[in-house]
């Protein structure tokens, strides 16, 4: 009970942190949260091990839990490699922080999960497993599964010198820089601020592009936006004043993503 009330009142400050930077009306649709995984692999068993998992234990177990759509996905083009992501969307950002518990109470998932979830240390399913909680923002408050077909991915995370900055690069967002997004013809996936996580503060976003011409092609266009070139450029909004650092990661969905 004590680690459920800390759990509570971690995420409630975290939620009011987070949203401190963001106004939102009744009429909008509550916000989603997201837990985004990270599994650095070895070539070898590893990868069919951990693909295995992911179909036949983890996303069905997601599934029962109303949480969907589940993404999994590659890293192409990235410091690490091989290293597989999941993305997995809640309406609760509790259920997220003890997404474990809950699946350690389904015996189909259990079942489903032997070998992976009990690989022993001489054969290990994973180097490491990372774990992050996030909050979408107002402005895109749900996630967007694009339409079928195929695709790649673009996810981005942007940290910042400070709170201060971070939320003036979450304002950023939320009062145009989506919009300036969408209208370039640039497809977010989703837009999220991190709650729980390393090297915060930062904020993650993911895009979605047909081929990597067609993701050249329309940065290009919102690069060359007259509205961005202004909001970029007023004083506080430039890249040297409120982030730090970028990451830039290409990733393509595994067999089993349902995004």
């Amino acid at each position: 009970m004590q680690r459920r009330a800390f759990v509570k009142s971690a995420l409630a400050t975290a939620s009011a942190t987070a949203f401190s930077a963001e106004s939102q009306s009744p009429s909008q649709p509550a916000r989603e949260f997201y837990q985004l995984r990270k599994y650095t692999l070895r070539n070898g068993p590893q990868l069919p091990l951990t693909q295995n998992y992911f179909e036949h234990a983890l996303i069905p177990a997601l599934n029962r839990l109303q949480m969907s759509p589940i993404g999994a996905f590659k890293l192409d083009i990235g410091p690490e490699t091989p290293t597989y992501y999941v993305l997995i969307p809640s309406n609760s950002a509790e259920s997220l922080v003890n997404l474990d518990t809950l699946l350690a109470s389904d015996a189909a998932y259990l079942k489903a999960a032997a070998g992976f979830r009990d690989a022993p240390a001489s054969a290990p399913a994973y180097e490491r497993s990372e774990r992050s909680i996030l909050a979408a923002f107002s402005g895109w408050p749900k996630l967007t599964a694009p339409k079928p077909g195929k695709r790649i991915f673009q996810l981005r995370t942007y940290e910042s010198p400070s709170q201060a900055a971070h939320q003036r690069k979450m304002q950023m967002f939320n009062d145009a820089e989506i919009k300036i997004f969408t209208r370039s013809g640039l497809t977010p996936v989703f837009f999220a601020d991190t709650l729980i996580g390393t090297r915060m503060p930062a904020l993650t976003y993911m895009l979605t592009f047909p081929s990597l011409a067609d993701l050249t092609e329309h940065w290009a266009k919102f690069s060359a936006d007259p509205e961005w070139k202004e909001l970029s450029h007023q004083p506080g909004n430039t890249d040297a004043d409120i982030v730090s650092n970028i990451s830039n990661l290409y990733l393509s969905p595994l067999a089993c993503s349902q995004i």
